[in-house]
């Protein structure tokens, strides 16, 4: 079994809605212009998805779109 990396000082471990143990660790890697998203079970990492930097805005955008989406699928109708 391999032993847990510490997480890079840019980064973020997310907790997966499904319960403890899962997680998304979110690193950038400013010296190879990537950000790794990994995906972890317990101390584990199961899956690694390298992500060049020039696509983050395209990722980012993604998610706030998802985002405003859901506030507005949640947001009680006017009147």
């Amino acid at each position: 079994m391999s032993t847990v990396t510490p997480l890079p000082v840019a980064g973020e471990v997310l907790l997966d809605a499904r319960g403890p143990g899962r997680a998304l660790r979110v690193s950038w890697h400013d010296e190879a212009g990537v950000v790794v998203l990994s995906v972890w079970s317990g101390e584990t990492c199961t899956a690694t998805f390298r992500l060049p930097v020039e696509d983050v805005p395209q990722l980012v955008n993604v998610l706030c779109t998802g985002l405003a989406g859901s506030y507005d699928s949640r947001r009680p109708a006017a009147g």
